[in-house]
C-alpha cells in the first residue's frame, strides 16, 4: 500500500495508495526522513478519514462554487446574496488548494476599502462585510465537507468591528414619527403607520392583502413578502426566517387603513394588495424607497431609515411592560436570542426596576407633597 524507493539521481520518493486498486500518489524528496515524514502524515491522514486527494482541490473557487451552488435549497434572495459575494472576491480565479489565509484577509481589507464613487463613503459597512464573508465562509465548509480541502483558510480571519446594536440602532422619536405621518403623501401615510405600529418589515407591509386585515379581531396576519426581481419585477415569497405570524394592533391603527383602502382601494376581490405599485403588483424596494426619501426629507428627518420605525415600534413594546416571548412574537424574530441581542439594551436593568420599586413605595408611605400639608392640618 505505501513504499519509499531510492531514485537513481539519489533522491528519495514515498507512494501510496489510498483506496487498494486506486491512482498512486507520489511525493520526491531530497532526504528519506522527509520522504518517511510525508508518508506517514498521509497515511495518518487516511486512517483517521481526513484524506484529501491534492489534485482534488485544483478546481477554481468560482468553479466549485457554481457546482455546490446547484446542489443548494436556496430562495432567489439568498442565491443572489451568494452569487454577489463570491462575485466580489479577489481569489475566485485561484484553485482552492491555492488559496491561503492571506487572500481571505487581503479581500477583506479590499472590501474594507473600496472606492464606492464620489458621493459615497469608501468601504462598505462591517456588517456588511460581515455578510458577505460569511456567504464565503459557507462555500469553503462545503469544499471541506467534499473533500476538496483539508481545511477552510477562512477561519479566524479578523473581521472589521460591527458597533454595539445600542450604539448603532437609531430609535426615532415620538415627534418624528409624528412629523413623518402628517408630511406622507395620503397613499403612503398608511404604509408608515405599518411600520411604525404594527413593526412590519419593508417587504412585508408591501405584500399586504385586504384579506390579511382583520378588523374585527384588530390583528395583521403577515404571510408573504416582496423582493424585487432583475429588471424591475417583483417577487412574491414567504417572510424572512419564516416569520409568518399574526399581529395584534391598535383599532386607531385599523381606522386609518380602512379610511385609506376607501378611498384609494375601494371595493374588489379580498386578496388585492393594500397598496399597489406598477402594473398591478405590490411595490417594490425602490419604489417604497423613493417614497420613503421624499417623506422624510419633507419630515426634516434625513437621518433615519424605514426599518428604523421597527425599532420604534419594539421599543413601545418594551416600555408597555412586553416580555421577550412577546416582542419576539410581535416581530417575527425566529428565536428570543435574537430579540435579545438587538434590543436588550431597551429592557430595564435590575438598577432601574429597583428604584422604580422604591420610588412607588415612597409614594405609597409618604403621598405626595398635598397631601403630607393636609395631614399636618388635620393633625
Amino acid at each position: 500500500m505505501a513504499s519509499i524507493r531510492k531514485l537513481r539521481d539519489g533522491r528519495y520518493q514515498a507512494q501510496y495508495r489510498p483506496v487498494p486498486g486506486g491512482k498512486q500518489i507520489t511525493k520526491t524528496t531530497k532526504k528519506k526522513v522527509d520522504a518517511q515524514r510525508w508518508l506517514d502524515e498521509q497515511l495518518a491522514s487516511v486512517v483517521t478519514g481526513n484524506f484529501v486527494d491534492p489534485k482534488a482541490g485544483k478546481v477554481s473557487f468560482q468553479t466549485y462554487f457554481g457546482r455546490w451552488a446547484e446542489r443548494q435549497l436556496w430562495t432567489t434572495g439568498t442565491q443572489r446574496a451568494m452569487t454577489l459575494a463570491v462575485s466580489c472576491t479577489t481569489f475566485k480565479h485561484l484553485p482552492l488548494n491555492r488559496i491561503q489565509r492571506s487572500h481571505i484577509e487581503s479581500w477583506v481589507k479590499h472590501l474594507q476599502t473600496l472606492d464606492r464613487g464620489e458621493s459615497r463613503k469608501h468601504g462598505l459597512a462591517p456588517g456588511t462585510i460581515r455578510t458577505r464573508f460569511n456567504n464565503v465562509r459557507s462555500v469553503f465548509q462545503g469544499a471541506v465537507r467534499d473533500r476538496l480541502i483539508a481545511a477552510d483558510p477562512s477561519k479566524d480571519v479578523r473581521l472589521p468591528r460591527t458597533r454595539r446594536a445600542d450604539v448603532a440602532m437609531t430609535l426615532p422619536t415620538p415627534r418624528q414619527v409624528a412629523r413623518l405621518l402628517a408630511t406622507a403623501s395620503p397613499r403612503f401615510g398608511p404604509f408608515v403607520a405599518l411600520c411604525a405600529f404594527a413593526g412590519l418589515r419593508l417587504g412585508e407591509a408591501a405584500a399586504l392583502k385586504v384579506s390579511d386585515l382583520d378588523f374585527e379581531s384588530g390583528s395583521i396576519t403577515v404571510a408573504r413578502q416582496v423582493q424585487r426581481e432583475n429588471g424591475g419585477g417583483v417577487e412574491i415569497r414567504s417572510p424572512k426566517y419564516g416569520s409568518e405570524r399574526t399581529v395584534y394592533v391598535s383599532d386607531e391603527l385599523l381606522s386609518l387603513v380602512q379610511v385609506y383602502l376607501e378611498t384609494y382601494r375601494p371595493a374588489g376581490k379580498p386578496d388585492r394588495w393594500v397598496f399597489e405599485g406598477s402594473a398591478g403588483d405590490p411595490p417594490h424596494q425602490n419604489t417604497v424607497g423613493y417614497w420613503w426619501r421624499r417623506t422624510r426629507a419633507a419630515a426634516a428627518c434625513d437621518d433615519l431609515r424605514l426599518h428604523d420605525l421597527r425599532h420604534f415600534f419594539a421599543s413601545g413594546l418594551i416600555a408597555a411592560g412586553c416580555d421577550v416571548v412577546t416582542v419576539q412574537r410581535a416581530l417575527g424574530h425566529s428565536s428570543a436570542t435574537v430579540t435579545l441581542n438587538t434590543y436588550a439594551h431597551l429592557w430595564p436593568s435590575a438598577e432601574d426596576r429597583t428604584r422604580l420599586a422604591s420610588a412607588r413605595l415612597f409614594v405609597d408611605v409618604v403621598g405626595c407633597p398635598d397631601e403630607q400639608v393636609t395631614n399636618e392640618r388635620a393633625a
